[in-house]
């Protein structure tokens, strides 16, 4: 009759501490649960989202990568980025534009690979480089002499005004396409054609 009194106080007493543990880790889980709510925490909207625009045009794939600012009420072309000054054509970092193969752009090349691509706004018309060095942040480390083209074009002033900067890479026909740049009141674009 001792031997069983013994073996239920045992018993009893490694449950009661099994409950108290379980109550504890309950309650602490609740505790850790209700002091990291995500929805207390706002989230904070980017003001300049990375993207890309990229297509392909016979076995020719065209990537361009940039940050896209918006215009948010304010001047952009002769306010936020100066007439006549080199401009990195996005936010951030240097926009870049990538391709698999040889491509014709203003009657010269441009070697497959990887290019920052920059231009000069002016009232009227935009100075466009495509350059060595595409890795670099805005334009700090931009040298005209890396430019592997540089050309001009003259800006357009669409209907309608692009509150965010936006690039496309347009497919014209198996072996020749546009690329365009359109932000605020102005758009640019240029013709491209597949090396054959």
């Amino acid at each position: 009759m001792r031997n069983l009194i013994i073996v239920l106080v045992v018993t009893l007493s490694v449950l009661s501490c099994k409950n108290e543990t379980k109550q504890t880790e309950n309650s602490e889980h609740d505790n850790h649960m209700s002091t990291s709510k995500k929805e207390d925490v706002p989230n904070k909207k980017v003001l300049s989202p990375h993207t890309s625009t990229m297509t392909m045009i016979g076995d020719t794939h065209i990537h361009i990568d940039y940050s896209s600012p918006g215009v948010r009420g304010r001047i952009i072309f002769g306010g936020l980025v100066g007439y006549d000054n080199v401009w990195q054509a996005g936010a951030h970092n240097a926009t870049w534009i990538e391709t698999n193969e040889d491509l014709v752009i203003n009657g010269e090349l441009l070697p497959k690979g990887k290019y920052g691509f920059f231009t000069i706004p002016s009232k009227e018309d935009w100075t466009i480089m495509i350059n060595k060095n595409w890795n670099q942040h805005g334009k700090d480390d931009y040298d005209e002499k890396d430019d592997v083209i540089r050309f001009k074009v003259t800006p357009s002033i669409p209907d309608e005004v692009t509150e965010n900067l936006e690039y496309k890479v347009n497919k014209i026909s198996e072996t020749e396409g546009n690329i365009s740049l359109a932000w605020e009141k102005v758009m640019i674009s240029f013709p491209f054609k597949l090396k054959n």
